[in-house]
């Protein structure tokens, strides 16, 4: 039957498609590629310490799991990179936080009087056990606020525009806070923290937006503040022989790492912190080389997701060594009918359409925007809303927003989305090497099928990822620059409406077969 099967698939190669051909230089280095990942923001806290163990461990397998089942299908996406958010203490002021979803306040590991209670944040330490059970090779820590014990206004979000939510002369006590926190939670835990980021979207005010009251932590803060902060933080992490790295960026979109947006000391972060000036932070201790951002607001339309893409990619290569990472994303744009149901991030879809969209913003921000890491927002959502890649609800409905909803238990539901990021997570390892596949167009490809490869010197393998919008099946013809792969072959692994990553038939490279409105991951052995 299966030899059938494969002698149909070569005939119709030749026969029903028109082949088109594709050259891969292996030997022409684009970038190395440092992982996919995630965050444990918000829903973590409630899963992790309410949920039933056999719940709570199949979304972490879905999350984390690098294991195949008996027929070689993928358990999990294998998410090599894992952000964990580290509270301002939100959640201990209650109503009095002002921040009025209570399952976006956090926990604080500082208490008032300076001692630290290492008994908080249970939920989303269960799943960094979780993540280090299953392999996950890469921590990082991330900060939306100060501790509340130490901002201006004693809450975990902004009353002030453009300027860090701190007390006078606190930065010191800020970073500290951070340092001791990673050493606490990394002796407690037993994991390492690789890198730690103190300040997410400073662009954005995080100001109250209902009355007095706001939906999440989150502080402002200008370039020289972040500036100043990394100088501290750099400082005790040194000092304390630690070798986690600080990362800066985290910008709210692209375009304020390589533009003046609106004269607010906020945006032209690359210049400001790794280029020619007083203010470069490059040569600190501890300081990695790598500019953050996240995609929101520049994927549509497709000419502004290319254009603003092409624009990043030019200025970072003018600072030598310097890297972008793309460290959040989830769907706040306003598509379209066309492009995904409900035309924007509203309403949740576990379908191929959203998937697809999201699948296009990964391939422009690694080809275009050459982004050697690729983050999405929140690994778990309980909204009904296209932010999560496991969904959660109560068997009844498509999510909730109630403070007790879904809060000790509920049911949990996989995506495409989840699993088409998998495409890449669970293949595209930390160290991998992306390499150049010339003239491809990235407008014509966006609405045609985006290909990216990556090479592993280690273990001699050669992956490509195809992301194929078209409403019909795409035969290609790869020739490999340097290089050949034993018996000329590929395994795919193929998501589409009708599969999860789903391993199939043995290919020929000379005869690749992209199923129509799929993404398919092609591992083949070099001899």
């Amino acid at each position: 039957m299966k030899k059938t099967y494969i002698s149909l698939l070569l005939l119709s190669c030749s026969l029903i498609f028109g082949q088109r051909t594709i050259t891969i230089h292996t030997d022409d280095i684009l970038q190395t590629m440092d992982g996919f990942g995630a965050a444990d923001a918000w829903r973590c806290q409630y899963v992790g310490k309410n949920w039933p163990e056999q719940k709570k461990n199949a979304i972490a397998d879905l999350l984390f799991s690098k294991e195949m089942d008996s027929e070689g299908n993928p358990k999990g996406i294998g998410l090599s990179i894992w952000r964990f958010n580290l509270g301002a203490g939100s959640v201990e002021q209650a109503e009095q936080s002002n921040i009025y979803d209570v399952w976006r306040r956090t926990e604080c590991i500082l208490n008032e009087d300076g001692t630290y209670d290492w008994s908080k944040q249970q939920g989303e330490r269960w799943f960094l056990q979780a993540a280090k059970k299953r392999g996950v090779e890469q921590f990082l820590i991330f900060s939306n606020s100060p501790p509340v014990y130490l901002t201006n206004n004693g809450l975990a979000f902004a009353t002030q525009k453009n300027k860090l939510n701190l007390k006078e002369g606190a930065i010191p006590k800020f970073a500290d806070f951070l340092v001791q926190s990673i050493k606490g939670l990394e002796e407690k835990e037993g994991i390492h923290f690789d890198y730690v980021s103190p300040i997410n979207e400073p662009q954005w005010e995080w100001m109250p937006k209902n009355g007095n009251k706001n939906s999440q932590e989150g502080t402002p803060a200008t370039n020289e503040e972040i500036v100043e902060l990394t100088r501290s933080l750099s400082e005790k992490l040194s000092a304390q022989k630690m070798s986690t790295e600080i990362l800066v960026g985290e910008a709210g979109q692209i375009d304020y790492l390589y533009t003046n947006v609106n004269n607010e000391n906020r945006d032209n972060q690359i210049d400001y912190f790794f280029g020619d000036s007083n203010t470069n932070i490059s040569n600190l201790p501890n300081v990695k080389k790598i500019i953050s951002g996240h995609s929101y607001f520049t994927v549509w339309p497709i000419g502004k997701q290319i254009s603003s893409r092409q624009a990043l990619a030019v200025a970072i290569k003018k600072n030598a060594g310097l890297k972008y990472w793309q460290s959040e994303y989830c769907i706040l744009d306003s598509p379209g009918e066309n492009e995904i149901p409900g035309g924007s991030g509203g309403k949740r879809d576990l379908g191929m359409q959203t998937a697809l969209y999201v699948a296009r913003i990964i391939h422009s921000d690694i080809a275009v925007a050459n982004a050697a890491s690729w983050q999405w927002w929140t690994s778990i959502t309980r909204g009904d809303y296209k932010d999560g890649l496991v969904y959660l609800d109560d068997g009844k409905s498509n999510g909730g927003f109630g403070a007790d909803y879904c809060k000790n238990d509920g049911v949990y539901h996989d995506s495409k989305l989840l699993w088409t990021l998998g495409n890449y997570s669970l293949f595209v390892r930390p160290g991998m090497l992306r390499v150049a596949i010339p003239d491809q167009d990235p407008m014509k490809a966006a609405k045609d099928v985006m290909i990216t490869a990556y090479k592993d010197v280690v273990n001699k393998k050669l992956v490509i990822v195809a992301v194929n919008n078209r409403n019909n099946d795409q035969q290609y013809q790869v020739n490999l620059k340097k290089g050949k792969l034993k018996k000329n072959e590929v395994t795919p692994y193929t998501t589409s409406e009708r599969s999860n990553l789903k391993k199939g038939v043995v290919q020929k490279i000379d005869c690749l077969v992209i199923p129509a409105k799929a993404v398919v991951t092609f591992v083949g052995e070099f001899k």
